[in-house]
Parts: C-alpha cells; sequence; structure tokens
C-alpha cells in the first residue's frame, strides 16, 4: 500500500467513525450494545495488529512508539476499569456521571486521533522529502 492509500484508508474510517455515531443517535438500545461490543472487539484486534507490525519492524519504527503505545494502553485501561466499575452502578445519577464521563472519554479519544493524523501527516510528508532527498543523489 502506498502512503496515498494508507492516508485515503484513514479518512474513510474517520467517515465511517462519523457515520456511525450519527446512526447511533437513533439505533435502539440493544442494537447499540451489539455495535459497542463490535467496534470493542474490532479495536482490540487493530491494537494486536499494530503492535505486530511495531514489532516486527523493530529499529525501524520511531521510538516515539514505544512510549505512545504505552501511553495508550494506560489511558484505555483506566478509561475500561472506569466504565465497568460504573455499569455496576445503578442510580439515575450514576448513570448520568457515566455518560458524561462516556461522553469526555469520547472527546480524549478524537482528540488523540487527530494528533495522530496530524503525526501521520508530518511522517507522510518527512518521508516524501526523504525520498525526493535519496533519488536526488
Amino acid at each position: 500500500m502506498t502512503l496515498s492509500d494508507d492516508l485515503s484508508k484513514l479518512a474513510a474510517r474517520a467517515k465511517t467513525a462519523e457515520d456511525r455515531f450519527a446512526a447511533a443517535q437513533q439505533d435502539a438500545h440493544a442494537k447499540l450494545q451489539q455495535d459497542v461490543q463490535s467496534a470493542r472487539d474490532s479495536l482490540q484486534k487493530g491494537t494486536d495488529q499494530l503492535r505486530e507490525t511495531a514489532q516486527a519492524n523493530q529499529g525501524k519504527v520511531a521510538a516515539w512508539w514505544g512510549d505512545a503505545q504505552k501511553s495508550w494502553d494506560d489511558q484505555i485501561a483506566s478509561i475500561r476499569r472506569d466504565i465497568e466499575s460504573k455499569k455496576a452502578e445503578h442510580d439515575l445519577k450514576a448513570a448520568q456521571r457515566y455518560a458524561d464521563d462516556a461522553e469526555e472519554d469520547a472527546k480524549f479519544a478524537i482528540a488523540y486521533a487527530y494528533w495522530a493524523v496530524e503525526e501521520a501527516e508530518y511522517r507522510v510528508l518527512d518521508a516524501v522529502l526523504a525520498r525526493k532527498d535519496a533519488d536526488s543523489m
């Protein structure tokens, strides 16, 4: 896959996430629970694939990846612990706090993804420049 293809795939995936969010607003509770589980399973699969790719390219992947991955894993683990503990609570205020926290977690994930896209943009442009420099030598 070329870098352009990778960027197109990223843009399409972001559009899919946006469309699923819009549709979720109208979905029945049971369907939404299934969609949440499906998204979580897909996320885990993607995380595993990304980790495998990073391990296979050790030495080639920038050193920042290890720190970024650990930070992300720690954040996700903390969020999931909070989610699981809050699901056990049943009163209205707890449910409202859970919803507020879930929305804040989603905002953070979007901000992190935005940063990741900016990082990818920088890396892609840097790669193109490096290739042009190498080709001109």
